[in-house]
């Protein structure tokens, strides 16, 4: 996708205007690495000056009664930064969203947000302190207007005490603002939400975290759902969030999506931490070879390997996996 173009992308027309640093879409859908080496090296110095993380997981878990579903997990999120987490169902990816969001509190280890050890009891003192979740389902109200859905709960309003009315003008006004300062161009904030695309509703998610303070942003899996071009949309805006100066933590099973964006990688695994590598330290194919599971993606080609009429010679084989481990606990803090 080219910059100043209108796309439908499966939805509504949007005009999609440069997002600030925000790579084009067609580069991420290549994967080129060149656009994400040079967007690190400017996270570096968009992190604070002595390079403390925002967040920090040092040795985190939970258990609920007898079942541990995590244990031992170490995450660092800084300023400017994208940290992916990766994992197959019941990884504990769902279980560290909630420890971060405030959701669930951690039973082990420590939860740091600027260097301070924290247990956050609500998703409310998440939010004040610049905690923000952007879920799968984006918690929009489908048949209100897109600027209704941008100040859901946090609306503007004018006139006196008690006769107060919502301030229309304005959260339109701030909601175009908003949107054009991500790259976003819809040509009319009235419409439904539920007319946008999945990859337009999410960009739109986005925008609205920023706009309100948002210092970390928490994807929660948003091109799960997506086609090849309505993930590239939002892939584009993680870029841009990014580039705004938030740490974005990106929740998805795609090491693909992951790799296109990604500073930094951690693929949990049964609850506990299968990697934890910088992007430089690890490949596309290794980061794909921890998330189909290794030594058991090699067992599962020897077994189809028996049945008749199927190809395995295309499958990967089993790959070192531990190298980028060696340097995990570096990277991680």
């Amino acid at each position: 996708m080219t910059d100043n173009t209108t796309s439908t992308d499966g939805g509504t027309p949007v005009s999609e205007a440069p997002a600030p640093g925000a790579p084009d879409t067609a580069a991420a859908a290549t994967g080129t690495a060149a656009t994400t080496a040079a967007a690190g090296e400017r996270a570096a110095g968009a992190a604070g000056s002595d390079g403390r993380p925002i967040v920090e997981l040092r040795g985190a878990g939970k258990a609920y009664g007898n079942v541990r579903a995590l244990h031992g997990v170490d995450l660092a999120v800084h300023a400017g930064r994208v940290s992916c987490v990766l994992g197959d169902n019941g990884a504990g990816k769902s279980t560290l969203i909630k420890i971060i969001s405030g959701l669930h509190q951690h039973t082990e280890g420590e939860f740091l947000i600027d260097g301070e050890a924290v247990h956050l009891g609500t998703p409310r003192e998440a939010l004040d302190r610049g905690i923000a979740t952007v879920y799968q389902d984006l918690a929009t109200v489908p048949l209100m207007p897109v600027w209704r859905n941008f100040f859901l709960g946090s609306e503007l309003t004018k006139g006196p005490w008690p006769v107060r009315r919502l301030d229309i003008a304005a959260m339109k006004e701030t909601a175009d603002s908003e949107l054009r300062a991500m790259g976003i161009v819809l040509d009319d904030l009235d419409q439904p939400i539920g007319t946008l695309s999945g990859g337009q509703r999410q960009s739109v998610a986005i925008a609205r975290a920023v706009h309100f303070g948002a210092r970390v942003l928490i994807l929660d899996e948003p091109t799960a759902a997506l086609g090849v071009k309505q993930s590239g949309v939002v892939l584009k805006y993680i870029a841009a969030a990014r580039d705004r100066g938030l740490g974005v933590i990106f929740i998805t099973h795609n090491p693909h999506h992951a790799y296109m964006v990604g500073d930094h990688f951690s693929v949990l695994r049964l609850g506990t931490m299968e990697l934890s590598a910088a992007r430089a330290d690890v490949t596309l194919e290794e980061l794909t070879n921890h998330m189909a599971g290794g030594a058991e993606l090699a067992a599962l080609k020897h077994e189809l390997a028996q049945v008749r009429g199927v190809d395995v010679e295309g499958l990967p084989e089993a790959a070192d996996v531990q190298a980028p481990l060696a340097a995990s606990k570096e990277t991680s803090r």
